[in-house]
């Protein structure tokens, strides 16, 4: 009988100690130590290994993803992925794994020392005193005992610097619309408005990833809700503070200060106005900078990239959903389970509380990826990028956000069945759809509402007045706008109550369509929401797997 599979681990980057015995401790894994090898080079070998394992320095590029026939997972000892093109190893079957948790203590000390820095004003006067001054009237800071922090975000890291600063005596609130209340006030956290956030904050620090929704989050207008006597910290994501804005306002005088890590360009270039500003703290993005943070990454990659090949555990991966080839063809019910939660999302608001995940087909083992999938599609466009159907699950318990699965039984014969119901701190909303033969869905289900429409593109739901007439002003709408209907069902529960309409169109709806829409007369609301398609098959990475070295 065979043994087990031999595989080959490349390391590019300089790995500690603890995290290559980790490698080295396995029987089956023959560990290559080539730190600091060049792009050229690593072209050249790379197609002999099966795990590469990176820091920030190596870019794997689409070049070297392609010269690299045999290799099943990229490891980044490190949280992003910015480095390696996760498209190109998708496609071609690469796992690429992270170590999400291995920085939060180091970035959430950072985050303490900038504040500090910042309301002490300890970087100028330490180099004032380098010039032979001697100007402590000049450095007047304030305490931080008896302030208020504001966070904007309050995932792992931001739940850690609100620890940190109750220690200071300072009372904590945070914006965080996706945070329940109940995880909230096991951290100690007041949940706000936007603008009550910046309204009430002595200190505001940033601790959002870098998404569509939160590019530009804090500018002009959010900066001038600001008491011109607060200090605003980001040691999250460039991007996220619109540079421009913060320079106009600091200069104005319209705030006191701004500790920055991070840049919308990095290396940041030397003509950004908020360098040289005496009331920014600015350093070249050190939240992850400590010798603890590098081990840690180290060891949790290691365990990772390990685990991957010798156990085919994807838990890190942030682009590989965790089935077996088996199970590749779930793959369509997977997408509409993804989709209703994408609907969802768009649906509702308030913090999300509890998530029941009901399925019914003859699938029951796949019950818990159904769960994933919805998760996923809930969150997607609310936390850091990329979330998959390995980790969904887990950021959805970070949040606070509680995802019970139940499992309706065998195919009925109307299909394979996906019923998801949220429940919200505002409210709650429940929405189901049906994959008919095998790889035909259809949403079945609007909270009350029975519909039936594909769930693809732009989805329009609008609620109105079951009377004559809505329909075809609706539609006169979208026509002079040039928006092609491809679906329309409308839906009601009895005559002369209220009605809901399911339009599926082809392109996004501009904002103005929108608003006409939303001031017809017995238009109640009106919501948009782009269900783009979600799962592709895995077959290519576990088949990598199951060939071995």
């Amino acid at each position: 009988m065979a043994g087990p599979a031999s595989y080959r681990v490349l390391l590019a980057d300089d790995i500690v100690p603890q995290g290559i015995e980790i490698l080295e401790a396995a029987e089956n894994l023959e560990v290559d130590d080539r730190a600091g090898i060049n792009a050229s080079e690593l072209a050249e070998i790379v197609g002999e290994y099966d795990a590469l394992i990176v820091r920030s320095r190596t870019k794997v590029t689409k070049e070297i993803l392609e010269a690299a026939t045999r290799l099943k997972v990229v490891g980044r000892a490190g949280v992003g992925v910015d480095n390696i093109d996760v498209d190109v190893a998708t496609r071609q079957g690469i796992a690429v794994l992270n170590a999400p948790g291995g920085n939060v203590i180091s970035a959430a000390e950072h985050t303490i020392a900038l504040m500090l820095a910042l309301v002490r004003h300890i970087s100028r006067a330490d180099a004032s005193l380098g010039r032979g001054e001697w100007e402590r009237k000049r450095f007047q800071g304030i305490e931080l005992y008896g302030k208020t922090l504001g966070l904007a975000g309050a995932g792992r890291i931001g739940s850690e610097v609100a620890k940190r600063a109750r220690a200071f005596g300072m009372r904590i609130v945070a914006y965080d619309p996706y945070l329940s209340r109940e995880r909230a006030e096991q951290v100690g956290i007041q949940l706000v408005t936007l603008p009550d956030l910046f309204e009430q904050a002595d200190v505001i620090s940033v601790h959002v990833p870098l998404t569509d929704e939160t590019r530009g989050m804090i500018g002009s207008v959010e900066l001038a809700l600001m008491k011109p006597t607060a200090y605003l910290v980001n040691a999250s994501r460039g991007g996220v503070v619109d540079e421009k804005a913060l320079a106009e306002a600091l200069r104005s005088g319209r705030l006191a200060g701004a500790a920055l890590d991070v840049f919308e360009e990095e290396p940041v270039s030397p003509d950004n106005p908020l360098l040289g500003l005496d009331s920014v703290v600015a350093v070249p993005h050190l939240g992850a900078a400590t010798r603890e943070a590098q081990t840690s990454v180290s060891v949790e990659i290691c365990g990772a990239v390990r685990d991957a090949l010798v156990t085919r555990d994807f838990r890190s991966a942030v682009n590989v959903p965790e089935l077996s080839s088996q199970q590749a063809d779930l793959a369509p019910l997977l997408n509409i389970a993804h989709q209703l939660g994408r609907l969802l999302c768009g649906l509702t608001h308030g913090s999300y509380r509890d998530l029941e995940v009901r399925y019914g087909g003859a699938h029951e083992a796949a019950l818990r990826a159904v769960a994933a999938a919805a998760a996923q599609g809930l969150l997607s466009d609310i936390v850091a990028s990329p979330l998959t159907l390995v980790n969904a699950l887990h950021v959805a318990t970070d949040r606070g956000l509680s995802v019970s699965q139940v499992w309706l039984g065998g195919t009925a014969a109307t299909g394979e069945v996906v019923e998801l119901r949220l429940t919200t701190a505002d409210d709650s909303l429940r929405v189901a759809g049906v994959l008919l033969a095998g790889n035909h869905p259809r949403i079945t289900r609007i909270g009350d509402y029975r519909v039936d429409i594909q769930p693809r593109g732009t989805i329009l739901v609008l609620r109105n007045r079951d009377v004559p007439g809505v329909v075809g002003k609706v539609g006169s709408v979208l026509g002079d706008a040039g928006v092609n209907i491809a679906e329309y069902h409308q839906a009601r529960q009895e005559a002369g109550g209220e009605a809901l309409a399911a339009i599926a169109v082809d392109g996004c709806v501009e904002r103005p369509v929108i608003e006409t829409l939303e001031a017809l007369d017995d238009v109640i609301g009106v919501w948009q929401i782009e269900l783009p398609e979600a799962v592709e098959s895995v077959v290519a990475t576990q088949g990598r797997l199951e060939e071995g070295g």
